[in-house]
């Protein structure tokens, strides 16, 4: 055999092997500390790669920060306005445009209220009806004036992306992700997960969705492939007052308290994580009925699993309700 040709041979038979090992070795994993969270992202990818989408998350933060006096955000809530960076100008128009899906439900100005609360410093209290009711007059995203990157805030109005940020992180990393080829991997950003495609033998991604009332095992378990599932619960951060009463950080635009609709988490499934994030939010302040009447009538597609105080769990028709006896604790699997 020619030379030449034997040494072809021999370096495309080396590529071959080293390509089916790429495919078959296990995925890279990063673990991180962002948005007050620890941050697990598992892909199938390049570690530099992995890396840069990890940064994309970072720089989300950096910019929309409500505590440190670097960030785009800070300065807005501070001086009543500004010009924002075009990636921030967008997340804004993202956030507000949930605002107005969910009629308010959802609502970026809510911050002084949850401030008020200590729930962004600790010191938790419950103010008065008067101090609500005067923090309240300054809750209405659509108030907000975004023309371009200039933002414009009412006085007295602080804003907070932190019910969208998260899920949109998800989403642009994934973004990212796929562009560099990327077809299997998850990202957990602090239980808001987002995946692309599926587990590489083609199984979908299985998500816990947490009893809220025990942490110590799953209400179920969601089966996802290229989609996102965001979970809002009160138990996440909460307190116990001095009149024993228990009190969430999830925000009625209402009424400037703790929503109080029957509900104890919201589970969203969708492609988009940003609306999922949104959305999760805004159905556990609804309450069951009025979330129903939403999903029915909204013009995005989404599924959503809500478990009530009552100790029911609602599926919407798009998941399958599949119960497995065999587990050591009840999971119930919803496939899509």
């Amino acid at each position: 055999m020619n030379k030449k040709w034997k040494l072809l041979m021999i370096s495309l038979t080396l590529f071959l092997f080293a390509a089916c090992g790429k495919v078959n070795s296990e995925p890279h994993k990063l673990d991180f500390f962002a948005m007050d969270t620890i941050m697990e992202f598992s892909a199938y990818a390049d570690e530099d790669v992995l890396s840069a989408a990890r940064d994309i998350v970072m720089g989300i933060e950096e910019r929309v920060s409500t505590t440190s006096e670097q960030s785009e955000l800070y300065r807005l809530n501070r001086d009543g306005g500004g010009t924002v960076s075009d990636e921030t100008a967008v997340l804004l128009e993202t956030a507000l445009s949930l605002c107005r899906l969910t009629g308010g439900a959802f609502d970026v100005s809510i911050y002084p209220i949850v401030k008020a609360w200590g729930f962004t410093t600790g010191e938790y209290r419950v103010p008065s009806f008067d101090e609500t009711a005067a923090l309240l007059e300054n809750v209405d995203y659509a108030r907000i004036r975004l023309n371009g990157d200039e933002v414009t805030l009412p006085d007295g109005m602080e804003i907070d992306l932190g019910g969208v940020a998260k899920g949109y992180a998800g989403r642009e990393a994934a973004n990212y992700l796929r562009e560099r080829g990327v077809t299997s991997a998850l990202l957990n950003l602090g239980g808001n997960v987002q995946t692309i495609g599926s587990k590489p033998d083609g199984s979908p991604w299985r998500v816990a969705v947490r009893d809220p009332l025990n942490a110590s095992v799953y209400a179920g378990v969601v089966e996802v492939r290229n989609q996102a599932a965001v979970t809002s619960g009160g138990y996440e951060r909460c307190f116990t007052a001095d009149d024993g009463e228990t009190y969430w950080h999830i925000m009625d635009p209402a009424t400037g308290r703790p929503a109080r609709n029957g509900i104890l988490s919201a589970t969203v499934i969708a492609d988009d994580g940003a609306l999922c994030d949104a959305l999760s939010t805004a159905l556990f302040i609804m309450g069951a009925e009025r979330a129903e009447r939403f999903w029915r009538n909204c013009k995005e597609s989404f599924e959503m699993v809500l478990i009530t105080e009552d100790g029911k769990t609602l599926v919407t028709s798009g998941l399958v309700y599949a119960p497995q006896e065999t587990a050591p604790y009840t999971v119930r699997t919803l496939t899509r």
